[in-house]
């Protein structure tokens, strides 16, 4: 009972893991069956550089996908970002989503039906 007790609440003396124990898992078998089933939305990864990649960006909120965006690439040219960003909400406005920055480099951008809660999860204290 007490080697129970020890080891729930961390009293016994824990061995050092080594790199043999651990095992690798091939992820990729479980890759190839996801690309093949077809999604209603997908999440889409962006990077805007410049004025020339708000398009696609636009296309993709369009067709109904999240877009993450990585505006850090922007962030030295003041102007162009705040261009880029209110041609994103006015997007987002256009198809009733939502777009909310997370963090300080990257915006959400949401398609119809999609909206972004701003209050964070927080977890019960014991």
């Amino acid at each position: 009972m007490s080697n129970f007790v020890d080891k729930l609440f961390g009293t016994e003396k824990r061995r050092e893991s080594t790199p043999e124990e651990f095992v690798e898992i091939d992820i990729g078998e479980y890759e190839q069956v996801l690309e093949q089933e077809p999604a209603a939305m997908y999440v889409k990864v962006a990077d805007l550089a410049s004025i020339n990649d708000l398009p696609e960006i636009k296309k993709q909120i369009y067709e109904g996908n999240i877009v993450i965006i990585n505006i850090g690439p922007l962030k030295n040219d003041k102007l162009m970002l705040e261009r880029s960003i209110k041609e994103l909400k006015r997007v987002c406005s256009d198809v009733r989503g939502d777009i909310v920055g997370l963090g300080e480099e990257q915006v959400i951008a949401t398609p119809t039906g999609v909206k972004v809660d701003r209050t964070k999860l927080k977890g019960t204290g014991y």
